[in-house]
């Protein structure tokens, strides 16, 4: 009986990238898009965690393109594995920052994720999807 649900690996994929690609495109990526400068150097600022402290701009802006047109890609299957990454290293940052302000409680979150995105950067977007992985 198991062994018919590996049918539904490209479905399950697609399921996954729409779900989790909606929720944060709502949730985090559109509102630090859309809060521009201001919004981006508060986020960028989380960089001095990891010991960088310039540009904070840039840094926010990145993180808030890779939760919204990065998960955009990845709802479309396009440029999956590179936006996956991106991705990946926001939650990164994220898991770093939380940690070190509020504890693991905090950061288990975005650990979490940080390690699903990491995961997709190998299994790829499945057959659904535009770049077809």
């Amino acid at each position: 009986m198991w062994k018919n649900l590996s049918n539904f690996n490209d479905v399950a994929l697609l399921f996954l990238r729409v779900a989790l690609g909606s929720f944060f495109i709502w949730i985090h990526g559109w509102p630090k898009l859309a809060g521009g400068l201001v919004k981006w150097k508060q986020l960028g600022g989380a960089m001095k965690h990891l010991g960088i402290t310039f540009w904070p701009g840039f840094w926010g802006f990145m993180a808030a393109f890779a939760e919204s047109i990065g998960m955009g890609l990845i709802i479309l299957g396009l440029m999956f594995r590179p936006a996956s990454l991106l991705v990946f290293i926001t939650l990164a940052v994220a898991t770093v920052m939380e940690y070190r302000t509020r504890g693991w409680g905090e950061a288990s979150h975005a650990c979490e994720l940080a390690m699903v995105f990491l995961a997709l950067v190998f299994i790829g977007p499945g057959k659904y999807s535009v770049d077809r992985g």
